[in-house]
């Protein structure tokens, strides 16, 4: 059962997850055995995944981002999702409800990239691509207790 310490542990490690037990257990007012015993828990569960380092894309040579909806040709559904998963350059993508059967996020070094990559889905879907601008809300937390 997760409780807002398990709450505060989470926000602390999502500003920086490279703190040590030590800092943690300073700033939950708690001993580190404890934290560790926490964090093993989360862990354990599945509450907690991973912990995965936040890039700047641009220093990767990434320049623009690109969001993608795709809406599979008859009969290429699942040909269409192992094209996605098979494109390293799409860094998440969700199968939703709706027109389009996936909405993915598109990492590219220069718009020319844009269509020799999607070029490649021609036979399997028909694609609406959008430029992202600005991210005003990055990947975030919402909140975990009610």
């Amino acid at each position: 059962m997760k409780d807002w310490i398990d709450v505060q542990l989470i926000g602390l490690l999502q500003q920086d997850a490279r703190q040590s037990i030590a800092e943690l257990a300073r700033q939950l007012k708690m001993s580190g055995p404890s934290v560790s015993e926490r964090l093993k828990r989360l862990e354990e569960h599945g509450a907690i995944r991973g912990y995965t380092p936040e890039l700047d894309w641009p220093q990767w040579g990434y320049t623009l981002q690109a969001i993608v909806r795709l809406r599979p040709l008859p009969g290429q559904l699942k040909a269409l999702e192992a094209r996605i998963v098979a494109t390293p350059q799409f860094t998440e993508c969700d199968k939703v409800t709706g027109e389009d059967c996936y909405i993915a996020r598109l990492l590219l070094r220069d718009i020319g990239q844009l269509d020799e990559i999607l070029d490649g889905f021609a036979e399997l879907a028909t694609t609406a691509t959008s430029i992202v601008k600005a991210s005003p809300v990055l990947r975030r937390l919402p909140p975990l207790l009610p």
